[in-house]
């Protein structure tokens, strides 16, 4: 049986989240015995359609992310969730034509398909969207055309028209009455329960939100403005009251939170904060604006918040180093460990990196004309297994004989490099040196240009 008829045999008001896991995520054997028993949806995918249901029902202090099937039992499944998923898998045609032109193709065509699995993808990632959406509609519906408030009438566009129609006399009296409730009237600078001021800077404050407590996500919560982009705060996805992404991302690692201390008399409607501020999460790379928008974190760390570098180098650090794993790759200057470099120099890198790295890979894609002096530090790797510099270096220390285990050495597109220490000839397990789009006439030791002629294994190759 299609999903479609799946849900349209769901009674909203009376069901629970088993009737809705037995229908979509339970495999149902296929008529094909050759292909595998599957559902119509994924368990964590109705999880996340449940949990942008603003009016659904959970006990204090749930799990959300780590909640099973049985857990799920607990929750009460709200009124909007099977609007919210019929929205996901049966797609107007107004909305698919925002993905691609659907114009005349074969809805089984492989061409449509793509436009649907795309708008489905879109979908879940804005679902925190739907919620805030399904909250107005709530509140604001007695201010609803009587033609438009019924849900089920609606599509997610045609909700978000609904929802923007509404006077602004309306939407302002409502935000007044908001805001009696959440500014708060006694304030000790930014601090918040939850949360660490980490540094008063000369011009922006610095704030930590560490954790996955109710505190630490009321924090979030607060610091971001409770999502009220309209009356000037953020459009933090961490920040609505109940938002399931501010869990993701914490469990992943801090939160940090920045704030001009000069709001030059912009400030935020529910909180009084400055509206210019900043969340910056590390473990995604993800560095934005009050509005959601990716900055430029280079520029902002070298320019007006380079009184914060210092607290951030050790949050840079981390993510040097692959997971579980002892390789580090880094691609200047466009990777999260490229920005480091671009912040604090070559030469804080290799003082930064854990010295029991085994693959040192750094490569420059970048236009600028490097010419680095590896430093005496590169010694302390003595693990090190294999080495790569392109486009970068002019010249190495003389430290290869403290690497026993090196066997691959890469030094191409190195038109600067002057030569090669004489301790390379000493890494005895080296099989490879490559030297490719270098500096032909790079001075090679004696005692190496012997030992790669004679020890067949090696390659060695100046173009």
């Amino acid at each position: 049986m299609r999903i479609t008829s799946l849900l349209s045999n769901l009674i909203v008001e009376q069901s629970r989240f088993q009737v809705l896991y037995d229908k979509l995520v339970k495999p149902v054997p296929s008529n094909d015995p050759s292909k595998k028993a599957k559902g119509a949806l994924p368990f964590e995918i109705l999880k996340q359609v449940i949990f942008a249901d603003p009016t659904v029902q959970m006990p204090e202090n749930f799990d959300v992310d780590g909640a099973s099937v049985e857990d799920m039992e607990k929750v009460k499944v709200g009124k909007f969730t099977q609007w919210l998923l019929k929205s996901l898998v049966k797609p107007s045609n107004e909305e698919l034509s925002q993905i691609g032109n659907i114009e005349g193709v074969d809805p089984k065509s492989p061409e449509y398909k793509t436009i649907v699995k795309e708008f489905r993808r879109r979908y879940l990632e804005d679902l925190f969207k739907m919620n805030d959406l399904l909250k107005k509609f709530e509140s604001y519906k007695a201010h609803i055309p009587q033609e438009s408030r019924d849900i089920n009438k609606l599509t997610p566009m045609s909700l978000t028209r609904v929802i923007t129609s509404i006077p602004e006399d309306v939407v302002a009296k409502k935000n007044k009455e908001s805001l009696k409730k959440d500014i708060r009237k006694e304030r000790e600078g930014y601090s918040h329960p939850g949360a660490e001021v980490m540094k008063v800077g000369a011009d922006y404050t610095l704030i930590k939100i560490e954790g996955t407590g109710d505190k630490q996500k009321e924090a979030a919560s607060w610091y971001g403005g409770y999502y009220d982009y309209q009356n000037g705060e953020s459009h933090w996805c961490t920040s609505p009251p109940g938002s399931n992404y501010f869990m993701t991302y914490a469990k992943q690692g801090p939160l940090y939170v920045i704030l001009a201390n000069d709001d030059k008399g912009l400030v935020g409607k529910r909180t009084g904060l400055p509206q210019e501020r900043f969340q910056f999460h590390f473990p995604s790379d993800q560095f934005m604006d009050r509005m959601d928008h990716r900055v430029n974190l280079v520029e902002l760390l070298n320019g007006p918040l380079s009184e914060f570098k210092d607290e951030f180098k050790q949050e840079f650090a981390k993510g040097l180093v692959s997971n579980n794993s002892k390789t580090v790759d880094i691609n200047y200057p466009n990777s999260s460990a490229g920005k480091f470099v671009a912040l604090y120099g070559f030469n804080e890198l290799f003082e930064s990196l854990p010295s029991d790295i085994d693959k040192l890979h750094i490569n420059n894609t970048s236009k600028e004309n490097i010419a680095l002096d590896v430093p005496e530090s590169l010694g302390k790797f003595t693990g090190l297994q294999s080495i790569m510099f392109t486009n970068l270096v002019k010249t190495l220390p003389d430290v290869f004989d403290r690497m026993p285990n090196l066997y691959f050495l890469s030094l191409t597109e190195n038109k600067q490099l002057e030569s090669i220490p004489e301790s390379v000839a000493d890494a005895d397990m080296l099989n490879f040196l490559v030297l490719v789009d270098s500096n032909p006439s790079v001075k090679i030791p004696e005692r190496l240009r012997e030992k790669l002629e004679e020890d067949a294994p090696m390659f060695f190759t100046v173009m």
